[in-house]
C-alpha cells in the first residue's frame, strides 16, 4: 500500500508543476510588457513636467508686465 502514495504524488504533481510553471512563463512575459509600458509613460510624463514649468513661468513673466 506504501507504493501507491509516490505514484499518486507523481500523478497530481506532475501536471499541476507544468500548469505552474507555464502560468510563470506568461506572468513573465506579462511583467516584461508592463516595464516597457512604463517606461514609455515615464517619458511622457517627464516631458509634462518640463512644459508645466515653462508654461508657469511664462504666466509669472507675463505677471509682472501686466501690473
Amino acid at each position: 500500500m506504501m507504493y501507491i502514495v509516490p505514484i499518486v504524488v507523481a500523478v497530481i504533481g506532475g501536471p499541476l508543476m507544468w500548469l505552474l510553471h507555464k502560468l510563470d512563463k506568461n506572468n513573465t512575459q506579462q511583467h516584461g510588457q508592463n516595464l516597457e509600458a512604463l517606461h514609455r509613460l515615464e517619458g511622457k510624463v517627464d516631458g509634462i513636467g518640463e512644459n508645466l514649468n515653462r508654461h508657469i513661468d511664462w504666466h509669472l513673466d507675463h505677471e509682472d508686465s501686466d501690473s
